[in-house]
């Protein structure tokens, strides 16, 4: 008796004993190659196609993971039934329940994904339209390569650049007014006069520093040769009598602490440069901007019409103009009667701007330099005068 089953074969023999009974013996062999079974990897044919999104069946060919050959079927394409039949058969194959392979549920979504896109009319008519057009594709579905989706609350990422910005600019305007303190207790340290680059604001911080370090002295009660320099002998004797120039030092240092004090009072230097406050918020600004626009506009336009109409410029034209011309800080620290001086020179004229920056030069100078600039001046003028005879 010869019985083949599952691929194996089973032959059974039947011999008659001398008692009369019969026994049988059976061999069989399997057709299976036992340790060198192979694995099959399906998706080395299902082709390519550009889908980016995973709008169909993702970057593989909805045709040939049901088996289909989009370009070969020529005229006579696969209908729904032949399309159902294959989906039957794959899934049979590839169901997670009797397939226990690493991937089968992963082939398994592919099949039904691409059984979906092939047995809707419009999916299909539009996967294949989108076949040979990748630029339409991008067009409608975009592109994972580069489109962008945010993942963050929009109001929140303006939100927080805002407050970002606000506080860059409270501390900027912060260091803004550091900086001119610095210079101001450089100034009032150094005890530089006006003619020496000092300021009135580090004059009067050298003023008020010496009065204050007098009275501390006068509590304590000795006099400044008896005071010496550094903080561990600060109110003891000094060894031996120090000349003057030692004497100005040690003075100057014990008064720096004190005008460093005193200038944290100073809230406002004139010219913007003052200690920041809840309207150098950079939010505040903001509101602000669109008002300060619309006066700079209205003024610019009564201006020029008044040029056109011939007329002269009044007080408040003459101020903004001699503003620009020298800038905010000179204008800002300048008193009521140098701004008089300003606008009475026509400093909007680029000569007389320039004749004053050099005045504004020659200030700065010691009283020796300014006699030595003075008798050159002269001799400039007293060697044109020459010329021109």
């Amino acid at each position: 008796m010869l019985i083949l089953m599952a691929a194996t074969t089973t032959t059974v023999l039947v011999t008659g004993n001398e008692d009369g009974t019969s026994t049988s013996t059976s061999t069989s062999s399997s057709s299976s190659k036992g340790d060198n079974k192979t694995f099959e990897f399906p998706e080395k044919n299902w082709g390519t196609y550009y889908d980016p999104s995973n709008i169909f069946c993702g970057k593989y060919d909805c045709y040939k993971i049901l088996g289909f050959d989009y370009e070969s079927w020529g005229r006579s394409p696969p209908d729904k039934k032949e399309i159902t039949q294959s989906y039957r058969t794959l899934s049979k194959r590839w169901h997670p329940d009797k397939n226990k392979d690493r991937g089968a549920n992963d082939r398994f979504m592919k099949i039904n994904k691409a059984y979906t896109v092939l047995t809707s009319n419009k999916l299909r008519k539009e996967y294949d339209f989108f076949r040979e057009r990748p630029d339409e594709y991008f067009f409608k579905y975009g592109s994972v390569m580069y489109s962008y989706k945010p993942k963050t609350n929009t109001v929140l990422v303006v939100l927080v650049l805002l407050i970002a910005a606000s506080a860059f600019t409270w501390y900027a305007q912060k260091n803004r007014w550091q900086q001119i303190a610095n210079r101001v207790v450089k100034d009032a340290v150094d005890d530089l006069k006006a003619g020496e680059g000092g300021s009135a604001e580090s004059i009067e911080l050298r003023r008020k520093a010496e009065e204050i370090l007098k009275k501390r002295k006068e509590e304590v009660g000795v006099d400044m040769e008896e005071w010496k320099f550094g903080d561990s002998t600060i109110g003891k004797k000094a060894k031996g009598k120090k000349s003057k120039k030692e004497l100005k030092v040690m003075e100057n240092e014990q008064l720096r602490p004190i005008i460093e004090e005193l200038v944290l009072e100073i809230k406002d230097f004139g010219a913007g440069f003052h200690q920041p406050t809840w309207r150098d918020i950079l939010v505040v600004k903001m509101v602000r901007w669109p008002v300060v626009i619309m006066k700079e506009i209205a003024w610019q336009v009564k201006y020029y019409s008044r040029r056109l109409a011939k007329q002269e410029l009044n007080q408040q034209e003459k101020e903004v103009l001699t503003e620009r011309a020298v800038g905010p800080v000179a204008w800002e620290t300048a008193g009521a009667k140098e701004r008089e001086d300003m606008i009475s020179m026509k400093l909007w004229i680029m000569e007389n701007l320039e004749e004053w920056s050099e005045l504004q030069e020659i200030k700065l100078l010691s009283s020796k330099e300014q006699k030595m600039y003075g008798r050159m001046k002269k001799k400039q003028l007293k060697n044109k005068a020459n010329k021109s005879d």
